[in-house]
């Protein structure tokens, strides 16, 4: 019963971190900047001649249900931000073309920083000189060095922060950075094990350390605080915009309604990619972690070196989400040979007959 009430505890405090403070936070701005200007419509009229406890607790209701149903919807919320959902194909592959010309800035710009060190330690290979004279001669990246040589040694980590928010490999580059920053960990178990886990997530959280699994869902409740504030803060513009059009609306103040949100989304909006790293670090230990007791729990053993890992893997991940085929059997070298059976009580009294 202890271990169903701290995991029970643990969701509700993801959901109430993740959607329902941040719901809060938007549903109390809107009462604040945008309500007053609906004073004068009926609905709006009876609500605040209640009183003040019962507007508080509307208020509370209001966001509990609101942040329950975000939290229902946050597949959805995510896709649209990642750049998979309600994006034109024109323009998710603009989206894609300029994030892989950036994350190859970002290479560049780290190699030419490189290369510049070893070139004044006198320790740059007779092959890199013409790959230094390259990187200098481009326009782009030279204007962005002339920057990065003025940068302290902790700056040029986070050059290096930001390029490990970017899939290894680049034909899985999404149109967003958040998209990017996520999917650098969703690649994590297939381009290191070939362990897809996408397909086998909850057979993978399943098995894992316990603890380790509770880091994944409160660093993902991080990155849900800047999501659900972020489309928040939307929907209080598009009603704040809709409240101008109305008789004598509070100018100035609506104003105000679509002047802070608007500021403040794109800086939720980095916000939640930066909250990816940490999110990105549960998952690779979960993956680390967690290998071992998945293979053992499919009753597999675990290959003694990584070339045979990666194959049983990838035949793992296959069984999962293709129909079954001749090939995968395949499998059966990993698999755990039951152990001997004891011998039968019928088999010991016919010998001890015998015997006798």
């Amino acid at each position: 019963m202890g271990d169903i009430a701290r995991s029970t505890l643990g969701g509700a405090w993801t959901v109430l971190v993740g959607w329902l403070l941040p719901t809060a936070l938007n549903v109390s701005f809107f009462v604040v900047a945008v309500l007053p200007s609906l004073r004068r419509t009926g609905w709006s009229a009876k609500l605040w001649s209640t009183g003040v406890t019962p507007l508080s607790v509307g208020v509370l209701a209001v966001s509990v249900l609101i942040g329950l149903a975000l939290s229902a919807l946050q597949n959805p919320l995510y896709r649209v931000l990642e750049g998979y959902a309600l994006w034109p194909s024109a323009l998710a592959a603009y989206g894609c073309a300029r994030r892989r010309q950036a994350k190859q800035d970002l290479q560049d710009r780290l190699t030419l920083i490189r290369l510049e060190r070893q070139e004044r330690d006198g320790l740059l290979a007779p092959d890199a000189t013409a790959r230094l004279t390259a990187l200098r001669t481009n326009k782009r990246i030279a204007q962005a060095a002339r920057k990065d040589r003025q940068r302290t040694t902790v700056q040029r980590a986070l050059l290096r922060e930001r390029l490990v928010r970017y899939p290894v490999d680049d034909a899985q580059l999404a149109p967003t950075t958040l998209g990017n920053a996520i999917r650098r960990f969703e690649e994590y178990g297939y381009d290191r094990f070939r362990l897809d886990t996408q397909v086998i997530w909850n057979e993978l959280t399943g098995n894992a350390p316990e603890q380790v699994r509770r880091q994944v869902d409160l660093a993902r409740a991080n990155v849900d605080f800047f999501v659900a504030l972020l489309y928040g803060h939307c929907a209080v513009v598009l009603c704040a915009a809709a409240a101008l059009t109305m008789a004598r609306p509070d100018v100035p103040l609506l104003l105000t309604a679509i002047a802070v949100p608007g500021f403040l989304i794109p800086v939720w909006y980095r916000a939640a990619v930066s909250a990816t790293d940490e999110w990105s670090a549960a998952v690779r230990a979960l993956v680390n972690t967690g290998r071992k007791p998945l293979a053992q729990s499919l009753g597999l053993l675990l290959p003694g070196d990584l070339a045979r890992e990666r194959e049983m893997w990838a035949l793992v991940s296959k069984m999962s989400r293709l129909p079954h085929h001749e090939r995968a059997a395949g499998l059966d070298p990993f698999r755990a040979k039951p152990p001997e059976s004891a011998p039968t009580l019928a088999g010991d009294s016919g010998a001890g007959q015998n015997a006798t």
